[in-house]
């Protein structure tokens, strides 16, 4: 039976409400343009306008936020009071467990001391809390802000139903995850890894990822941006191998992120949804359907269950707060803790000691300085190419380079945001997983480089 003008009027704008929204997102979040002599993406240069606009006040503002998260959440759990207890919303945001409610009050102290410089300057300085403060809070709060408003763009208007149905003949075989997943990788590799933990955490909580899928994706494809990796390359004083050096650094994220998937302790995560039900594969095309067809009718579908322009505001603000409140005082206080013992303790030295035997075995010069650089990646992921600027041997600070843009999960951005969001994986879970990135990665950055130099 043909179908009458009314339903095809319908059908019309339920495509144009899927096209029209994605396309918007898709510009927003990952078509790199130039700005200030390089290329970045839209949403952030809206955070670097934010940043620029307000300035030195951010540090005050992001002290108040995380100020507010520990007081509401000592409030909830002394007082329970009626109107955060019986809103489900407030509830989880702000009646949180022990572990959140812990890191919320020490976030608090270490940003109250820092923001006074109150006596003890090892909190306060400038290569601990006063470069989570003073350096990271400030992009976070922005990006946070720009990228939680306008995420439901790309999530609630049928975007990753669409390319994850076109994909996922290429992601499930080569990295065992859902197409859709392409679209975190791609938001993070153009824009922020930030953005793509904040993608990655929103769609588990929505069920659309199972708890090994969200980890999976969390610590292997909130990859470092093509800005960020630009900045690393300059300081080891290598600019003019940029092209190189990008190839290597995707080559080898490509490699880990295959691997470290199949084995353990992201092998052991259970394939199961949020809520406990198993996974399921949506992303199967039914005979009737090319694979081009099935995912327009999924990204229809989903454009179909969306409430309007209200529920988009609310979602986009809900995302925003879950952020502010949520992550900001946990990426305080787990990175100025980190920092400082990265800074005034000898621990990551001895941690890096036992790979002076694989280091001499790659035949890496200086292995000694260069193992410095391996473990005191997992607290920050610029520490390492300011120590491996004083290597003298310019072969040894490109794998150095390598390496830390690979890591990934530093406990100052990424690891902070990982443990601060739902998705199911503990600090030794990451610290674990970094080890893993690093033994796979060293060695094929290690022999890329002996070809190059």
């Amino acid at each position: 039976m043909n179908k009458t003008a009314k339903e095809e009027n319908h059908d019309f704008q339920k495509t144009l409400k899927f096209i029209i929204p994605s396309l918007l997102g898709v510009f927003l979040f990952m078509i790199p343009i130039p700005w200030n002599g390089s290329l970045t993406i839209p949403v952030a240069i809206f955070s670097k306008l934010i940043i620029s606009l307000l300035g030195e006040y951010l540090p005050i503002i992001s002290v108040v936020i995380i100020s507010i998260s520990a007081a509401l959440a000592i409030i909830s759990k002394i007082f329970k009071p009626k109107f955060i207890i019986n809103n489900k919303y407030l509830n989880g945001l702000f009646n949180v467990s022990p572990l959140w409610f812990s890191l919320r009050i020490i976030g608090a102290i270490l940003a109250i001391i820092t923001i006074y410089k109150f006596r003890f300057d090892f909190i306060y300085s400038d290569s601990t809390g006063g470069t989570l403060l003073y350096s990271l809070l400030p992009t976070l709060f922005a990006v946070f802000l720009f990228a939680g408003l306008l995420l439901p763009l790309i999530l609630d208007f049928g975007l990753l139903e669409f390319v994850g149905t076109l994909l996922s003949k290429v992601m499930r075989p080569i990295f065992s995850l859902p197409g859709r997943s392409s679209i975190d990788c791609i938001t993070s590799w153009l824009g922020d890894g930030t953005i793509g933990v904040l993608l990655t955490s929103k769609q588990y909580e929505h069920g659309f990822y199972s708890k090994k899928e969200a980890a999976i994706i969390g610590t292997n494809f909130s990859v470092v941006s093509i800005t960020f990796c630009l900045v690393v390359i300059a300081q080891v004083g290598l600019e003019d191998m940029f092209v190189p050096f990008y190839i290597t650094v995707t080559f080898i994220g490509i490699v880990a992120a295959v691997i470290t998937p199949r084995i353990p302790p992201l092998s052991k995560i259970p394939d199961t949804y949020i809520n406990g039900e198993k996974k399921k594969d949506n992303e199967i095309v039914p005979e009737n359907h090319t694979t081009f067809s099935y995912g327009i009718s999924k990204a229809l579908e989903k454009v179909n269950n969306n409430k309007g322009m209200k529920e988009f505001l609310i979602d986009g603000i809900k995302n925003v707060l879950d952020m502010w409140i949520g992550v900001l005082p946990v990426v305080m206080g787990m990175g100025t803790i980190a920092l400082i013992l990265a800074e005034y303790t000898h621990i990551f030295e001895y941690l890096g000691l036992p790979f002076i035997p694989l280091l001499k075995l790659l035949h890496i010069p200086d292995a000694a300085l260069a193992s410095k650089t391996l473990i005191v990646g997992f607290t920050d992921m610029f520490i390492p190419s300011v120590i491996g600027s004083t290597i003298a041997n310019p072969m040894t600070r490109f794998i150095v380079a390598c390496t830390s843009v690979t890591q990934l999960i530093y406990m100052s951005e990424v690891g902070g945001l990982l443990l601060a969001s739902k998705i199911p994986v503990n600090i030794k879970d990451l610290f674990i997983i970094f080890l893993e990135r690093t033994l796979i990665t060293l060695p094929i950055a290690s022999l890329i480089a002996h070809m190059l130099f």
